[in-house]
């Protein structure tokens, strides 16, 4: 049981990791202009924060993803390498 649940973790930070290095190569790569599609993609998420305001205390709630096709490629890496694990 605790050999799957240490198995879990490590596939969500290879995944995470993929999904990181992948949209730092599109935004490096965009401003080529053969590689300007590895940015592509689309944006899911709150534009304008959520605000609860208590007088004492403010609290404020934004949550955005982008995926990006540098994003999904690094993330296809990342499981051929959890695969390889």
């Amino acid at each position: 049981m605790g050999n799957v649940n240490k198995n879990i973790w490590v596939f969500i930070i290879i995944m995470a990791a993929g999904l990181v290095i992948g949209g730092f190569i599109g935004t490096v790569f965009e401003s080529i202009p053969y590689c300007s599609w590895l940015n592509y993609g689309k944006t899911f998420g709150l534009d304008q924060p959520v605000v609860l305001n208590l007088d004492i205390i403010i609290f404020s709630f934004s949550f955005s993803l982008k995926f990006s096709i540098s994003g999904i490629i690094g993330m296809i890496i990342a499981i051929i390498v959890y695969k390889k694990i």
